[in-house]
Formats: structure tokens, C-alpha cells, sequence
């Protein structure tokens, strides 16, 4: 019982002697560093704005970054205003090309009397069938001596008119506005016209009257 005991005693000395020792991460002379204060390496960016809000180009990498933008054309406006209004802006004895007077011509022998907006429905008919790709002859004088076609045209020239007057300064206005497409017409693409007095019993499609004239397509 004696070597038991002894050796129970030895076995306790022995654990009290040995001593824990608190784990560190780094050796104790080098203190930890937070996480929180941890520095992240700086990349550099340029200032491309002053506080005014202008590129700053006095730093060459910046010219690389700013294209230069083309010149975008500008849509063009329609002059706006009612039929009146535009007539008194383009009124004129001039119409300053051969087509225009032509066009003209049209207008003042055909509709002189009627209404403005008559006026315009005539020069839009002229112009349909310049534009109506072969049907008619491809410009307004070739409409106008078209043969058959207009009452007022004997040849190959046109009638003198009054230049000095109020209805012909009209209708070179009624042209250029016609010619710019400027102002739109409730005949829309009509080709054909007649006044009110005659009946020539055409089968075509009725767009609308206006004034002295019934208009068709």
C-alpha cells in the first residue's frame, strides 16, 4: 500500500507544477494592429472636373479621355402661324425661280379670286402631280402645258399677268409656301379639280369643295 500511495502523491506534485501560458498570434513584443486600421493602397484619379464643373486639361491623360462631339445638324422648323400670316411673310411680285413662277401662274389663273385656302388647294394639286412619279409631267411648268390640262395656257408661254398687283404678289406667296411644303391642305394628295358650275362626271374620289372648286383623287 505504501508504493501505491507514495506514487499517487508524486503524480499530483508533479501536475501542480506545470503552468498555461496564454496563445498569442504574434510574438508578445509586436502589438496587434486593429483590423479597423488596416491601410488599403491609394489609386491615383485625376481630376476631371473643377469645382465649376469644366474639364481640366492640363493633365495630358485627360485628352485622351475627352472626345471631342461633331456638330449635329439642327432639325429644320416650319415657320409657324396660320395661312394669313405666312402669305403676308412671302407676299412678293418675284418668284424668283422659272418653277416658281410657273407655279405661280397656276394659282393666280385658276384660283385668283377664291379663298386662301382654295388658293392653296389649287397649288397643291399642281404640285401632286409634279410629284406623282410618271403619271404627270415631273415640274410644275411641265403640268401647267401639259396638253388639255390648264384653259388658261395657249403654247409653249406663259400669260402676262399685273406683277404690281395684290392678287399676283398672292399667289407668288401661295407658291413659295406650296414649294416649301409649309402649310398643309384638306385635299390632301388630290390631282384633279373643277369648278362648282360644270359636271364632267368624272368616277373619281371626292376629297373635299372649298371655294368655287371640288377637288379629287
Amino acid at each position: 500500500m505504501l508504493p501505491t500511495l507514495r506514487s499517487a502523491l508524486l503524480v499530483c506534485a508533479a501536475l501542480g507544477a506545470i503552468s498555461f501560458a496564454p496563445v498569442n498570434a504574434q510574438p508578445a513584443d509586436e502589438p496587434l494592429t486593429p483590423a479597423t486600421v488596416a491601410s488599403l493602397p491609394e489609386v491615383p484619379v485625376p481630376d476631371l472636373l473643377d469645382p465649376d464643373g469644366e474639364p481640366q486639361l492640363s493633365d495630358p491623360t485627360v485628352h485622351d479621355a475627352i472626345e471631342p462631339v461633331a456638330d449635329q445638324p439642327q432639325a429644320t422648323r416650319k415657320p409657324r402661324g396660320d395661312l394669313a400670316t405666312l402669305v403676308a411673310e412671302f407676299r412678293g411680285s418675284e418668284p424668283g425661280s422659272r418653277e416658281l413662277e410657273c407655279l405661280a401662274t397656276g394659282i393666280y389663273f385658276e384660283a385668283k379670286s377664291e379663298p386662301l385656302s382654295g388658293q392653296l388647294a389649287v397649288g397643291h394639286v399642281i404640285a401632286n402631280r409634279a410629284n406623282s412619279g410618271g403619271r404627270f409631267p415631273s415640274s410644275y411648268c411641265g403640268v401647267l402645258f401639259q396638253r388639255g390640262q390648264f384653259s388658261f395656257v395657249r403654247g409653249r408661254s406663259l400669260p402676262s399677268v399685273p406683277r404690281s398687283s395684290k392678287q399676283w404678289q398672292t399667289a407668288v406667296a401661295i407658291a413659295k409656301i406650296v414649294d416649301q411644303d409649309l402649310k398643309d391642305s384638306e385635299v390632301g394628295n388630290a390631282m384633279f379639280f373643277h369648278a362648282r358650275y360644270v359636271s364632267p362626271g368624272w368616277r373619281l374620289k371626292r376629297v373635299a369643295s372649298i371655294g368655287n372648286h371640288v377637288f379629287y383623287r
